[in-house]
């Protein structure tokens, strides 16, 4: 083996590797991966999964939030429906998973059927080109005839001019011994080093090298390659590229001539890396790699570079003889060095090969954007070359314009965006001007800037050897060529306003480090995309500038966490806070510059993929507009998800009314939008959600149609502004969640939870939660709404009737028993109406008997039915029931009227809220007249010693007027024409007296004013109430002492056997029939208090009678016509009866035995026809005078 020479040494024997011919068989994973990829017509599976999943969640989740509110056969039938539904969706996402396990093999039978339409498509391209040839080369002219040869052949017979290329095959060239080719290898070896040693200018960049087999191999750092069998070069200048390259060296002549021999180009060998996944990866994907860019250039390649290497290295020495021009043309001047000057042609052909280095690589990397290009870039990106190959400019996110439309050709039109669309009539829409393209890179080949004195850019030390070299071979001379320094340079120019977007020039400016080349990895997506993703990141932080700090955005956006930017995936994303958990994401696509919008909401939100889409697309015609298009998705956002909770209660909502604008400003000029939820119960009224900049604000309106408009338009005729803490309560609190000790505001409930500390959240989760309204907030402010209109039609009712009202706390009503069941968890909240009830009930009956407010207070304003409106009246001097009644605390004497007897409160229901004040009224006057009898009890137990009242309960009053004597009036019908019945019950109040001992239980509770009922009842009904109650109690308590007497006289005379009946004849009369009943003794109350007992047998009604009488309540009084019209009833039965015998001395008798046995004071007089004396004595001269009458009457009989 030959010895390798190095510096002019032999090293020792070179370890060559025999050249193998083989063919390497591709494995199965490589060939796969040269198949196209395909996937037309194919959905993920995990899309498909995920959609699946989120309308089942979707579903669930609407469910969760009707089902509570449905019966319990309609939530059994809603949610059997659902299962059977999902089951069939599972059911078919199954078969379609069981299908997706050979989706693979069906991968790969599209891509080999790609793969063979385009075989085929390139045999066809063959067909097509050889057609072509043959059509091009029929009418090809043939070359001239050789005239000469086929006159030899003519003449001759034979060829007599053979070519010198037949002579050398046929006539063999002696070959040259082994020994002779190993001496003319020493030799040329030796005259390279010599030449190599004393004469020639080796650049320090090449001062590496080797001789061996007459060629030197200059190696700089990789010495795998220096192994090869071939003198190589290597240089790797400014860390550009590796260059192996080989010189042969010919001797022009075989002895004396060595000084003036030239280097020849054997070989250049390129040692360059890229990105394996590219297909021109030069050792790897072998059919773009050996075609498009070889390590070893072959063909034309090849020639041209060794041409081009040859004449520099042989730019000062003369031609060759089989290099001159004809004989006939003269030879062109060589060029000549001047003096002093020494040729270098190792310089000249390194700055050559380190151009062609330099150059190649910018070959690659163009195509590799071109290559982009026809992977999908080709309408986004758009890539130039210099005339001179030697700067490229790339520029990414390219569009069309309206403006430069017209400078670009049919095949080269980029994405367009569109204009705004143009309507007849108005001006066109302003539009700023937006520019075509994202921004340029620009890689180009420069010389690198040096001082005078370095004008090869070298260390301090190469700089000293290079000096010490040019005077040790030059004898102070100069080279005749100098190391041109060479390098690349990338200059990144963002486009002003891109996207519609001015950014700071300090964000987007990259370091000189980072858009540097390496040659052992040439990668241009690479390098692209580190550009793209730096501007981007500067475009969305412009962007998040604008939104936190434009005065149209600010109030919006700038809250800590409303906006963010977040890094997923490795690109950069613009997190935008809509409201709730609903979040926007918004990024810019690498490839085509597109804003794209994407919803991060929760599951329920899988439905607005094509909202998105739609926005995506006209932001991206128009993307200065991107602050409004956010601007009015978080709007809409929060329009969806108020509505959505309308829906979820079941209420009906408009996201417009006919209003007009100028209406709407009465809402304020902050308002965003608005959400009209209609109350169900009151039409023409509307809880309004008004959305602001800041959160909710809520009005309860009134509208009114005006139906002498053509569109029948709305108008605005009553707003009030919700307070949400005072309705809900103190735990609604907005809290700000970037830190432990903020402090709650209104707007939502704070579920507190261990992973919110700052130090476990994520910051893109830190933000103020606003507009996050809960169904049971919404819940609320609908049933305050409805109490609130209910509460102004009251107001309505009093005002059209001038009544003044004042606004008092409802908690009391909360304390009725009857009422609890139809009270509601805002009932704190709601206020109640006062009113005097001197005011309300002025000129009804029994006004005196209410306390002077009257409290008005709306129900069922919170549930489905119908509204009603409950009016508490406390009545004056009621005490507390006692009696049968003591154990009743409310009592409901009709289905409108609550009465509790504990805090003596009556309540009035009303089912139309329209018409409560009438309602009250009515039902007000159909209990006054209760109320009238037992006010009246109550003031005249103060005048009267023993009356007061019992009980009480609107339809009966139950009282005792004297001693334990009670009784009870019931009024019926007392709104009738008539004024209504009266029904009395009498009774003793159970107690234990002398007059009734032990043993006569029945007695004691009789009551004997109990026969008198029927003509006491219609006492009431003759005038006023209150002065008939007064005459009828005066009338019982003055007749209490006569019908106890005769109670006594009937009880003695059935223990005795006596035939004695007692009756009453009148309210004031009563009569003791004796015997055989011819006799009667007749008891007439007079007025003063005064009673008249008479034989019945006398009648005061005839005309020859004495001139005093008794009148219809038993007063004695003078005869009229009227009285004997009205009596002639009662003078048949007295006509019946004989007098009592000796009845005037009988009267006269016990006169004088009960002025005897009493007081001198009683008041007795007796008369021609009886006796009359006072009430308080009418027992003692009663009981006498009749023992008297009935031994008269006995003795009468025995003489009989």
């Amino acid at each position: 083996m030959e010895r390798a020479a190095v510096n002019g040494h032999n090293s020792g024997p070179s370890e060559g590797q025999p050249y193998t011919n083989g063919f390497h068989d591709h494995t199965m994973e490589e060939l796969e991966r040269e198949l196209p990829v395909v996937h037309d017509g194919q959905v993920p599976l995990g899309e498909l999964v995920s959609r699946t999943v989120q309308a089942i969640y979707a579903e669930l989740s609407e469910l969760a939030e009707t089902l509570p509110n449905m019966s319990d056969t309609a939530r059994k039938r809603t949610l059997a429906d659902w299962v059977v539904q999902t089951k069939r969706q599972v059911v078919k996402l199954y078969a379609v998973v069981k299908w997706a396990r050979d989706a693979d093999v069906v991968q790969k039978a599209m891509n080999v059927t790609a793969f063979l339409m385009d075989q085929n498509r390139q045999f066809e391209d063959a067909i097509h080109g050889l057609k072509y040839a043959k059509d091009s080369l029929d009418p090809a002219r043939l070359r001239n005839h050789d005239l000469l040869t086929s006159l030899d052949v003519l003449t001759t017979g034979s060829y007599r001019r053979l070519p010198s290329a037949i002579k050398k095959l046929v006539v063999p060239i002696a070959p040259l011994s082994d020994d002779e080719v190993a001496k003319t290898l020493t030799d040329v070896e030796a005259a390279i080093r010599f030449r190599l040693k004393m004469t020639e200018i080796i650049p320090a960049e090449m001062s590496q090298y080797r001789i061996g087999k007459a060629l030197f191999r200059y190696d700089f750092g990789n010495t795998e390659l220096a192994l090869q069998l071939m003198v190589a070069l290597t240089s790797s200048y400014q860390n550009y590229s590796r260059l192996l390259f080989a010189f042969g060296v010919l001797r022009r002549m075989m002895a004396g001539f060595l000084s003036m021999s030239s280097f020849y180009l054997l070989l250049a060998e390129i040692g360059l890396g890229c990105k394996v996944e590219w297909p021109i990866f030069l050792h790897r994907h072998g059919s773009h790699s050996s075609s498009e860019f070889p390590r070893k250039p072959t063909g034309l390649l090849k020639r041209h570079i060794t041409d081009e290497a040859d004449a520099r290295l042989a730019f000062y020495l003369p031609l060759l003889p089989n290099q001159g021009p004809p004989p006939e043309k003269e030879a062109p001047t060589r060029p000549q060095l001047p003096e002093g000057v020494s040729d270098a042609p190792l310089v000249r052909v390194f700055n050559f090969l380190q151009m062609m280095s330099l150059s190649y690589q910018l070959e690659i990397l163009w195509y590799q954007a071109e290559r982009l290009r026809s992977l999908g870039w080709a309408e986004f990106l758009r890539v130039r070359m210099t005339p001179n190959r030697q700067s490229m400019s790339i520029s990414y996110w390219m569009f069309v314009s309206q403006l430069n439309l017209n400078l670009l050709g049919p095949s080269n039109v980029p994405y367009r965006r569109k204009s705004p669309p143009h309507l007849p009539g108005r001006p066109a829409p302003q539009r700023s001007k937006i520019p075509g393209l994202g921004g340029t890179l620009t890689i180009s080949i420069v010389r690198i800037p040096t001082p005078p004195k370095n004008k090869a850019n070298r260390s301090p030390r190469a700089r000293v050897l290079a000096e010490l070299q040019e005077k040790s071979k030059l004898d102070g001379g100069r080279p005749s060529d100098d190391i041109e320094p060479l390098r690349f340079e990338i200059k990144w120019e963002p486009e002003k306003g891109a996207l519609g977007v001015m950014t700071p020039f300090e964000d987007i400016r990259l370091p000189q480090a980072e858009l540097s080349i390496d040659p052992d990895n040439l990668d241009i997506e690479a390098i692209l995309r580190k550009v793209i993703k730096r501007h981007t990141e500067a475009i969305l932080n412009a962007i998040k500038f604008q939104l936190q700090h434009a005065p149209s955005t600010r109030s919006i956006f700038s809250p800590p966490g409303e906006v963010s930017l977040v890094v997923e995936d490795g690109v950069y994303a613009l997190r935008t806070h809509l409201c709730a958990d609903e979040v926007v994401i918004i990024t810019i696509d690498s490839r085509t510059g597109r804003l794209n919008l994407r919803d991060t909401g929760d599951l329920a939100a899988a439905g607005r993929g094509r909202r998105f889409a739609l926005i995506t697309e006209k932001l991206n015609e128009s993307p200065n507009l991107l602050a409004d298009a956010l601007i009015r998705l978080k709007f809409t956002t929060i329009t969806d998800l108020a509505e959505q909770r309308a829906n979820y209660l079941g209420l009906q909502s408009y996201r417009t009314r006919n209003f007009s604008r100028e209406e709407l400003q009465k809402l304020g000029p902050s308002a965003r939008g608005m959400l009209y939820i209609q109350l169900a119960k009151f039409p023409l009224h509307y809880l309004v959600l008004v959305i602001t900049d800041e959160d909710f604000r809520y009005a309860l309106i009134s509208a009114e149609v005006l139906q002498d408009t053509m569109f029948h338009d709305m108008t605005m005729k009553d707003i009030g502004w919700l307070d949400v803490r005072r309705v809900h309560g103190d735990q609604i609190t907005v809290t700000l969640r970037n830190g432990p000790h903020t402090e709650p505001t209104t707007g939502q409930k704070r579920k507190r939870d261990p992973s919110d500390e700052p130090d476990s959240m994520d910051p893109a989760e830190m933000y103020t939660p606003r507009f996050n309204l809960e169904t049971q907030v919404l819940r609320e402010l609908y049933a305050y709404c409805c109490a609130r209109v209910a509460y102004y039609k009251i107001e309505q009712q009093f005002k059209s009737r001038s009544i003044p009202y004042t606004i008092v706390s409802s908690a009391a009503t909360a304390q009725l028993p009857e009422l609890a069941h139809i009270q509601s968890s805002l009932a704190h909240s709601i206020p109640a109406l006062c009113v005097e009830s001197s005011v309300i009930l002025s000129g009804a009956p029994a006004a005196e008997a209410a306390m002077p407010n009257i409290r008005v207070i709306p129900l069922n304003w919170w549930s489905d039915r119908q509204a009603q409106v409950v009016t508490c009246v406390k009545l004056k001097y009621v005490q507390q029931p006692v009696g049968k009644r003591a154990g009743s605390t409310v009592i409901r004497p009709s289905k409108r009227i609550i009465y509790d007897t504990t805090e003596a409160i009556v309540s009035f229901l009303s089912e139309d809220v329209d018409k409560c004040v009438d309602e009250f009224l009515e039902e007000w006057a159909r209990v006054s007249k209760m109320v009238v009898i037992a006010l009246a009890e109550m003031s005249r137990n103060k005048k009267w010693k023993g009356v007061r009242l019992l009980s009480f309960d609107l339809q009966t009053v139950e009282f005792a007027y004297a001693a334990d004597y009670a009784v009870s009036i019931t009024c019926t019908d007392q709104l009738s024409p008539t004024g209504g019945s009266y029904d009395m019950q009498f009774s003793r109040v159970c107690s234990i007296t002398d007059d009734h001992p032990m043993g006569r239980d029945d007695q004691a509770q009789y009551n004997p004013h109990e026969d008198l009922e029927p003509f006491l009842r219609n006492l009431l009904r003759h005038g006023r109430l209150a002065p008939s109650l007064q005459r009828l109690v005066r009338l019982l308590r003055d007749t209490l002492p006569i019908v106890a007497e005769l109670d006594a006289i009937s009880l003695s005379a059935a223990e005795s056997g006596e035939n004695v009946d007692v009756f009453p004849k009148a309210a004031g009369w009563f009569r003791v029939l004796y015997g055989d009943f011819r006799h009667a003794l007749d008891f007439r109350l007079m007025t003063g208090g005064r009673v008249a007992m008479i034989d019945g047998a006398t009648s005061l009604f005839f005309a020859d009678a004495p001139r005093s009488s008794t009148s219809a309540g038993g007063s004695l009084t003078k005869p009229s016509k009227s009285s004997h019209i009205s009596s002639s009833a009662s003078l048949d039965s007295t006509a019946l009866l004989q007098p009592i015998p000796d009845f005037t001395t009988l009267v006269e008798g016990a006169a004088r035995d009960v002025l005897a046995r009493t007081s001198p004071n009683r008041h007795i007089a007796p008369i021609d026809i009886g006796v009359v004396c006072s009430t308080a004595a009418v027992r003692e001269v009663g009981r006498v005078l009749h023992e008297r009458i009935l031994g008269r009457l006995k003795s009468s009989n025995g003489r009989e």
